[in-house]
């Protein structure tokens, strides 16, 4: 006999692993980096076959959080890419003195 899993426990979200952002349950795996390789042309399988310790139900289910929250996850990308620009700046900013 199977055992049946409810997707809604694939992605969670905990204040006290990965900023309270969602991720993939009992990793730290965000939907963010999920998101990310799909963007960057990796199918779900070539997702899996990168981490070897997740599975495709949770990438699906990453994926369907992403799909179904684009607004979020996309604000935490271009914070994310905000603070990298602004340390880059910063950094060759040190460099030229």
């Amino acid at each position: 006999m199977t055992t049946t899993i409810d997707i809604g426990t694939l992605v969670i979200r905990t204040p006290e692993t990965c900023g309270n952002r969602p991720r993939i349950a009992g990793t730290r795996i965000s939907v963010e980096q999920i998101a990310v390789l799909s963007k960057q042309g990796l199918t779900p399988t070539e997702i899996v076959q990168e981490y070897g310790f997740i599975n495709l139900a949770q990438v699906h289910a990453a994926l369907a959080y992403y799909h179904a929250n684009t607004e979020e996850i996309e604000g935490y990308l271009a914070a994310e890419k905000a603070e990298y620009e602004r340390l880059e700046a910063e950094y060759i900013a040190s460099q030229q003195k």
